[in-house]
């Protein structure tokens, strides 16, 4: 137990209660959570006898999905469990706003859980979820703006490949999306630049571009 006491001290801290955006982390914040996630991954062979597999005893984790998902559902859970924490799976229809307010949903979340994932069509409500709790930490699994979490698994991947990432010029094909917004903010804080092609009417929002823009790091 020794060792894993040690581990825990290792694991950085960040200053933000909620995870809604890539830009809730700063940029030392970013770079220690990608080493820390790569670490995490070297240490899974050894089950229960991994530093951390006892990060989350006693805590429960939250799991509240308004929209489909198969990837981001199954790896939370097996990674919550392998750090020694529950997930209780959240019905969805608790949003509606026809059955109670969001925020009356969040001060009940607060008081039986430690988190709470969440993967829903509204970045305004994650905000406001996390704003209306002192203690419950929210973690954005996919907004309509967001996907800060897919983020973070490609940028450590370009890490594991490539190590530093400053200099590197990253591509991104596709829709200026929830994703592509989390990308370029992640990419842009570690130093790298960025070219964005979208097809005509799918842009990346303006709002994303300024954001980065601010964020971004010598070399990006």
């Amino acid at each position: 137990m020794g060792a894993s006491m040690r581990a825990l001290d290792e694991i950085p801290r960040v200053g933000s209660k909620d995870f809604l955006s890539i830009l809730d982390f700063t940029h030392d914040e970013l770079a220690q959570t990608i080493a820390l996630a790569s670490r995490l991954k070297r240490e899974r062979s050894l089950g229960l006898r991994a530093p951390t597999s006892h990060a989350l005893d006693g805590r429960h984790i939250g799991m509240l999905f308004e929209k489909p998902s198969l990837r981001t559902r199954v790896t939370f859970t097996i990674g919550v469990r392998e750090l020694g924490g529950d997930m209780v799976e959240i019905p969805a229809d608790v949003m509606h706003a026809d059955r109670e307010p969001v925020h009356d949903v969040a001060r009940n979340l607060e008081r039986w859980v430690d988190a709470v994932v969440i993967r829903t069509f509204s970045q305004e409500r994650l905000v406001q979820i996390g704003a209306t709790t002192k203690q419950l930490h929210v973690i954005n699994a996919l907004s309509d703006e967001e996907h800060p979490c897919q983020a973070l698994a490609d940028i450590q991947t370009l890490t594991e490949l490539w190590g530093a990432l400053k200099g590197r010029t990253l591509a991104f094909v596709g829709d200026g999306n929830n994703v592509a917004t989390s990308m370029v903010h992640g990419a842009m804080m570690l130093g790298m630049s960025v070219r964005v092609a979208t097809p005509k009417g799918y842009e990346l929002p303006n709002k994303a571009v300024l954001e980065a823009a601010h964020v971004a790091v010598d070399g990006a």
